[in-house]
């Protein structure tokens, strides 16, 4: 369960570490999102009274053209944004329907914990990356 987010007009967004196996999708943003050609957990804002987990489902189907099982919580980064606070909320989850395309982002790549350190990331996914890496591991998840 994650905690709670404090007030102060933080920018809520929920971002997903959808894995298979030993090895987790991440998303490069695209020319004309904020910190273009850094890489995140793909996902997206969540709307007034949506629960996270079904922001991310609908923002992985606009985003990616895929269906999602939403799992646990995995962890949570903060960075300043181009509109306030941005405080992200990343969970695994696990394909159920459709191959994942980048409709937004420049390119989707499947990864394994090693290579998770070697990508340049959106501030905000950052304090999650080695929290994904170790479930990865561990293969804690996506069987």
């Amino acid at each position: 369960m994650q905690p709670p987010v404090g007030s102060g007009g933080a920018i809520r967004v929920v971002g997903a570490a959808i894995v298979a196996g030993r090895r987790c999708l991440v998303a490069q943003r695209g020319p004309g999102m904020s910190s273009p050609g850094r890489w995140e957990f793909p996902g997206g804002k969540v709307e007034a009274g949506e629960r996270p987990e079904d922001a991310l489902a609908r923002e992985l189907q606009e985003e990616l053209g895929v269906e999602v099982a939403v799992g646990l919580w995995v962890g949570r980064g903060e960075a300043p944004g181009r509109s306030g606070r941005v405080v992200l909320d990343v969970y695994l989850a696990r394909l159920v329907r459709g191959e994942a395309r980048p409709l937004e982002h420049a390119e989707v790549r499947w990864v394994g914990a090693p290579e998770l350190a070697t990508l340049e990331w959106a501030a905000a996914d950052v304090p999650v990356v080695p929290r994904v890496a170790a479930a990865l591991r561990a293969s804690r998840c996506g069987r």
